[in-house]
């Protein structure tokens, strides 16, 4: 039964009253009569302040979690500074989670904050799993009486769980899937770890429709359609459905094991030809899949589509036509400088500036196009390269961005700056595109698995596809920018850095884009500096395993 707290008035003095789920007596009672002590609820005293002691923060944790793990969720809430949303998910974790037995042993505490070990046991329906978790918490002062409180969040629960998602115990809602690659090589969340949040968004999608029957677990259950479910145990296997993808496994390890080497890396591996996704991988503590679903500024790599543009509109003839490359241009006031404002000699050519990622040569020719600069990159981005399209990958993605822009932004925009946004997915399918001459819309799963239609674009002209591959061949060779990154990779090669400034960052976002033969990739590192210094060697290992 959900036990709880009301309070009553019974001559003139605040009682606290068991009854049902009412999270509120506790500290109420004591924002009247001031607090007295840890769990305390009798004296009255002046409101604590100043920094907590060691005593405060140890002695805090150890009566939550006990608790806790004794089931009396009311004295646990009152233990917290939020005592209307901890009541009900300490609650949760023994109801909803069908929790029979819990022990939980607290860490040494680091300051504020204390690391703690669940040990618990499942049972439903005559079944039992152990469940064994680390988490921590944090304690800080009440705003109203000073008291030493636990820091409320849905996260001291399970490090998973968030605001609005519960804990449940029982049938499964989905069958699981057994999800393989496209040469039938089973691929699961303890090989590839940077797959584990698209294996379970495809669960929740395709699990029923792949054939399977669904197990006994404990999970989380989100709350919303977007996010998937999280299986924390099985109790009781179900019958998996076979799931097909396109991933490659090889290409996958070798993306698992590049962006290893760098925090906050993230890498998409796409087959031009076809638009199927190889690999999909990611570095990050937050566990975001910002291949897929970040937004960000992608630096010099968006100059393939600005070289598009421009020779779409006639602003330049091909790769030898003669450009200028200053150190610096102006543009409404601001001025945008080349990288440490290197120039090239007057006369050099479009390949060369490209391959050099001169900022000015992609700025400075645009000029001429009036009340249409603002415009004409999203007009290209979309018309031939699918940007800005409704994808339907298979898999929650977020497209890229290239809204019309005004004044100093315009210019940003053709360095990749400004208003544009853009992650490793949108970034390998302009590089993919690039290659093949048009756009394949990418996917992760086939669309006649639940008759998705696929974004269409108009096919790149012959001329403008033939000299973005030159140009990004000469980026991936001799004196290009790429060149140092591609070194170790073989075939029909090209390439693309980029750096995106991000607000008040010591160092820039690393980018990189290639292709070899048959396979683009690109990749992004937060404060990675250049993009051949960390996003190059990331995309050169994906395309190496090719």
């Amino acid at each position: 039964m959900r036990s709880g707290a009301k309070v009553a008035i019974v001559g003139g003095v605040f009682v606290v009253v068991a009854s049902g789920v009412g999270y509120g007596g506790y500290n109420l009672w004591n924002g009247v009569n001031g607090g007295s002590g840890v769990g305390s609820r009798s004296g009255a005293e002046e409101k604590r302040s100043g920094p907590l002691t060691e005593d405060e923060v140890t002695g805090t944790a150890k009566e939550f979690l006990a608790a806790w793990a004794a089931g009396e969720s009311d004295r646990a809430a009152q233990l917290t500074n939020n005592p209307v949303e901890a009541g009900p998910a300490v609650l949760d974790h023994r109801e909803g989670a069908m929790v029979s037995k819990a022990v939980i042993t607290p860490g040494t505490a680091v300051g504020s904050k204390v690391p703690f070990t669940v040990s618990a046991t499942v049972t439903y329906e005559g079944r039992s799993k152990p469940w064994t978790y680390t988490s921590e918490l944090s304690v800080v002062r009440g705003l109203t009486t000073g008291r030493p409180l636990v820091d409320w969040s849905p996260a001291v629960i399970h490090p998973k769980l968030t605001k609005g998602a519960t804990l449940r115990t029982g049938t499964a809602k989905t069958a699981g899937i057994k999800a393989f690659d496209h040469k039938g090589v089973e691929l699961t969340k303890e090989t590839y770890p940077s797959l584990g949040p698209i294996l379970d968004q495809l669960r929740q999608k395709y699990g029923e429709s792949a054939g399977g029957q669904p197990g006994i677990e404990t999970w989380i259950e989100s709350g919303s359609e977007t996010v998937p479910n999280t299986t924390l145990v099985t109790l009781a296997e179900g019958r998996p459905g076979r799931l097909e993808t396109t991933i490659d496994a090889e290409v996958q390890a070798a993306a698992e094991r590049a962006v290893k080497r760098y925090d906050g890396a993230s890498v998409v591996a796409i087959k031009p030809s076809t638009g199927e996704i190889r690999a999909v991988a990611n570095n990050r503590k937050d566990g975001f899949n910002a291949a897929l679903e970040g937004r960000q500024a992608p630096g010099s790599t968006m100059k393939i589509v600005t070289a598009a543009m421009m020779l779409d509109q006639g602003l330049v003839d091909g790769p030898s036509s003669k450009v200028e490359c200053p150190s610096t241009v102006d543009w409404d006031g601001r001025t945008f400088h080349n990288l440490k404002d290197f120039s090239l000699p007057s006369g050099t050519t479009l390949r060369r500036a490209f391959a050099r990622s001169c900022n000015t040569t992609f700025i400075k020719p645009v000029k001429p196009l009036g009340d249409k600069a603002g415009t004409a990159l999203g007009d290209t981005a979309r018309k031939y390269f699918g940007i800005g399209l409704e994808w339907k990958t298979g898999v929650v993605s977020q497209d890229g961005s290239v809204p019309p822009s005004t004044s100093i932004e315009t210019a940003a925009s053709y360095i990749g700056q400004g208003k544009i946004t853009m992650n490793a997915l949108t970034i390998a399918s302009i590089t993919a595109t690039a290659k093949n001459g048009s756009f394949k819309q990418p996917i992760i799963v086939a669309t006649d698995l639940d008759d998705r239609e696929t974004a269409k674009a108009e096919r790149l002209p012959g001329s403008i596809g033939e000299a973005l591959r030159e140009m990004m061949r000469a980026t991936a060779r001799g004196e290009g920018t790429g060149a140092a990154a591609m070194a170790s990779v073989g075939g029909d090669k090209g390439a693309k850095t980029g750096s995106a400034e991000v607000d008040e960052a010591a160092s820039s976002n690393s980018w990189f884009a290639g292709f070899a033969d048959d396979l683009a990739a690109a990749a992004a590192v937060e404060s990675g500096g250049h993009g051949a210094d960390a996003a190059g060697p990331v995309v050169a290992s994906v395309l190496k395993a090719r």
